[in-house]
């Protein structure tokens, strides 16, 4: 099997490697990264657990091969939230809003509706459903997921005209200075 050279930006660090041709996105990131955020579930395309970001696409990491990723920027679910550790709005409206159970699917999940979200700020319920209908979950019957992201695109609409604190230090009890 031919080797191939590869440099990706992941979650803003540069990751060089050699890759078999047939070597995953999902696999390289996983084996290769360390980031094991991203999950594997169906290794079909259908279940969504594998979503990450490649520019500012939502893909299906585990139909990409790692070495169509060369040159690309990749965020992974462990990229999305602040340096600082704290949560992402979007995985504290998951939080919140009890968007999870098990928590498989969350990661992929949460990728989708942050990309979702930025193509989409004020969503409709019938929107927020069709924007998450490539994702599966096998818990939670999809209420908390979509009340999850109703709560994330109202804290960022507020938090946008500077009305409310940003989600993570409201939901910690912390006012901004």
């Amino acid at each position: 099997m031919s080797r191939h050279e590869i440099s990706v930006v992941v979650n803003g660090a540069r990751r060089s490697a050699r890759v078999e041709s047939r070597r995953t996105l999902a696999d390289f990131l996983r084996e290769d990264c360390a980031l094991t955020g991203t999950h594997l579930g169906c290794e079909h395309g259908v279940c969504g657990a594998c979503t990450v970001l490649v520019g500012d696409e939502a893909v299906r990491s585990c139909l990409m091969f790692a070495v169509q990723a060369d040159g690309a920027e990749v965020v992974t679910v462990e990229g999305l939230s602040p340096a600082d550790g704290t949560l992402s709005p979007v995985q504290d409206a998951f939080r919140e809003e009890h968007g999870l159970q098990c928590g498989f699917c969350t990661p992929g999940f949460v990728v989708t509706v942050t990309a979702f979200l930025r193509d989409h700020p004020d969503p409709t319920d019938d929107e927020i459903r069709e924007g998450i209908s490539g994702n599966l979950c096998r818990c939670t019957g999809y209420q908390g997921i979509v009340r999850a992201v109703r709560r994330a695109s109202s804290m960022a609409s507020l938090a946008a005209t500077g009305d409310t604190p940003a989600a993570g230090a409201r939901s910690a009890g912390r006012e901004e200075s």
